[in-house]
């Protein structure tokens, strides 16, 4: 059986270039403080990525809305190891279930990255709302029946045992992590079908897998096709260039999402930029947007695991500071809307019109900040999630969660340091609206 390496994280390769303002240009190689700003109104309570926090980290949400009670709706968020957590709209903790255990002593644990949600899922009890998870240390999706009224809580495993994994061959396969990763939900409305579009960690496949109901109750899958990214690119001046990683690794996509009404797949390739592309896996790719680091040389240090960035060609883009993160749609009344992707380097969020025809054109941005001393703002986010509907007197015009990469204030860690934490940040989404004019 082969040994589970713990995975460690390279640093990301982020470097100063000309940020363009929400309303006019800022001085070349200044960091862009010309956005508009919005606080939180509420945060969950901390998760802390070691022994005594369970090695909880917060990673992505999902807004569930309760069509009966939208005062009740709930938030649905992957904790990695620490498995998901789910909060009412006070961002007080309503329920949580573990990750799945490892098979063996020297087996991944299970390791949730990613969540979405699908309305009324075919399963053998009827149609039904689920969050389907990419548990990236099993290489496996889960799926949860979401029922308010039920008794041990409003989540409810309903994966089908014999799931198998998405990527991998075997379990010595699952132990390289080269796994289910990043994660978006989409229903065909023309079969009614459910499906899950899944990315694979540290390479550029993305899996389009459907959902399938058993006859005893629970919900397995199937893939049906894959894709490949590219890992490399040609420049305007004939070079070749691939983003600095560790040896072997490729330039990986997490944040996904599907819009609805035209089947169309958004895809942060996370040193590389946003991807447009039919949800389907069919078709040619399209990329949206670019980070600010395309393009730019790096040479990786094995000792310091990091990268040593070289002379920047200027290609990249303007908006999008690497790691592209937490793709998310917010779906106006009307038809219109907008992409929101989080620009994890330099702690922003981009809005991109949601119309194909436009070419998803850019339409400003904006930050989340310190409500107060205890109340932070969001940095290094890694997911988000937006719902544009009234969800009760809390949120009459709608709601964003993001997760926050860096919540403060820290708590000792009884060896004279602070201990890491994460969390997720609620902010009222008619203040986005109004601040970032959309």
């Amino acid at each position: 059986m082969a040994t589970y390496r713990t995975p460690f994280t390279t640093a990301a390769l982020v470097l100063g270039s000309t940020v363009l303002a929400l309303l006019s240009p800022a001085p070349a190689g200044a960091l862009d403080q010309a956005l508009p700003t919005v606080t939180p109104v509420s945060e969950t309570p901390a998760l802390y990525d070691d022994e005594a926090g369970g090695n909880s980290d917060a990673d992505d949400p999902a807004i569930w809305r309760n069509a009966a009670h939208p005062g009740r709706s709930l938030v649905i968020a992957t904790a990695k190891e620490g498995g998901l957590r789910v909060y009412d709209l006070g961002a007080r903790p309503v329920q949580s279930l573990p990750a799945p255990r490892p098979p063996a002593a020297d087996d991944a644990p299970g390791r949730f990255n990613n969540v979405d949600l699908v309305t009324g899922l075919r399963t053998a009890g009827g149609p039904a709302d689920v969050a389907v998870v990419s548990d990236r240390g099993t290489d496996r999706l889960r799926i949860y029946r979401i029922d308010p009224a039920a008794p041990g809580g409003p989540l409810t495993d309903i994966t089908d045992p014999a799931a198998a994994p998405v990527f991998s061959a075997d379990q010595a396969e699952v132990n390289e992590q080269r796994t289910a990763y990043g994660l978006a939900t989409w229903r065909d409305r023309s079969t009614g079908r459910g499906y899950a579009l899944v990315s694979q960690r540290e390479r550029t496949r993305l899996a389009l897998v459907e959902l399938q109901p058993t006859a005893s109750g629970t919900v397995t899958y199937r893939k049906v096709r894959t894709l490949d990214l590219p890992a490399s690119f040609r420049l305007p001046n004939g070079a070749t260039w691939s983003p600095c990683a560790e040896p072997g690794e490729l330039p990986q996509v997490e944040g996904m999402v599907v819009d609805p009404a035209n089947g169309t797949l958004y895809a942060g390739q996370e040193d590389v930029g946003i991807w447009r592309l039919r949800a389907d896996l069919t078709g040619k790719p399209a990329l949206v947007d670019k980070v600010r680091e395309y393009g730019v040389p790096g040479v990786y240090d094995e000792e310091t695991e990091e990268c040593t960035a070289g002379t920047d060609p200027g290609y990249g883009g303007e908006r999008l500071s690497a790691d592209v993160e937490g793709l998310t749609l917010l779906q106006e009344s009307d038809g219109d809307g907008h992409l929101l992707a989080s620009s994890q380097g330099d702690d922003t969020f981009a809005l991109y019109d949601r119309e194909v025809s436009e070419d998803n054109e850019y339409e400003g941005g904006f930050r989340v900040t310190a409500a107060s001393a205890t109340l932070d703002g969001a940095q290094e986010c890694d997911g988000a999630a937006v719902l544009d509907a009234p969800l009760g007197s809390r949120y009459p015009n709608g709601l964003l969660v993001v997760q926050d990469g860096h919540e403060t204030p820290g708590t000792a860690d009884g060896e004279g340091g602070t201990r890491t934490a994460t969390g997720f940040k609620f902010v009222d989404l008619g203040e986005v609206k109004e601040a970032a004019d959309l």
